[in-house]
């Protein structure tokens, strides 16, 4: 567990490994997977997923108060525990994963952001890939974050402002990758930006796992 302010976040060591750190981010309503996902098998790192706020095992906040930068300090958290990272986020956790590949530049080697409930600014349809398992490992989240989650991504031109900073601080060539099929317009605006390539996960994370 990890102390952010009055919040305790559930961090989850799902493999251990040598080098970076592969940093799994659901999606709205979701909680961390209890096993690694079969995409990521190939990475030869240690690979941890965080519960944000009102999720799975992190704290429960009373009378709500989220947003998409409470999310981002969750990550922060995370980072702040893990080191440089290369970041797999799902659906509120790919816009998530983008922030923090902007906020973050130097420690987030390399962004991938992948379909999953949230990424249109509340749940989606049937999306390419899952990282829940069969069975929960705890209770459902804080209805007050899935009502304020929902409504709360910003427009295109705030999402294309941490891509701008990722390329200008990060070093890398593509920091951030969009696997997502689904495409609202703030991802569709990342997706046209210089700096963005677009690749399905297992692709990206073998591009980042070369990276120093």
């Amino acid at each position: 567990m990890l102390s952010h302010g009055k919040v305790s976040l559930a961090l989850h060591h799902l493999r251990e490994g040598d080098g970076r750190a592969l940093l799994l981010l659901h999606g709205l309503g979701e909680h961390a997977p209890a096993v690694e996902p079969a995409w990521c098998t190939d990475w030869v790192g240690p690979v941890a997923a965080l519960d944000f706020t009102g999720h799975g095992e992190s704290t429960i906040p009373r009378g709500g108060g989220y947003s998409a930068e409470m999310l981002l300090a969750d990550a922060d958290a995370a980072l702040a525990s893990l080191g440089a990272v290369t970041v797999v986020g799902r659906g509120l956790g790919a816009y998530t994963a983008l922030q923090l590949a902007g906020a973050r530049a130097g420690l987030v080697r390399g962004a991938v952001l992948a379909d999953g409930p949230g990424l249109a600014g509340g749940a989606v349809g049937p999306t390419s890939s899952s990282f829940l398992s069969l069975e929960p490992r705890s209770t459902p989240p804080d209805p007050y974050a899935l009502f304020e989650l929902s409504r709360d991504l910003r427009p295109p031109d705030y999402a294309t402002l941490f891509v701008r900073m990722a390329m200008e601080h990060s070093g890398l060539d593509e920091p951030i990758t969009v696997a997502a099929i689904v495409r609202p317009p703030w991802l569709a605006a990342v997706a046209d930006e210089v700096g963005v390539a677009q690749a399905s996960v297992r692709e990206a994370l073998a591009t980042y796992q070369s990276l120093s």
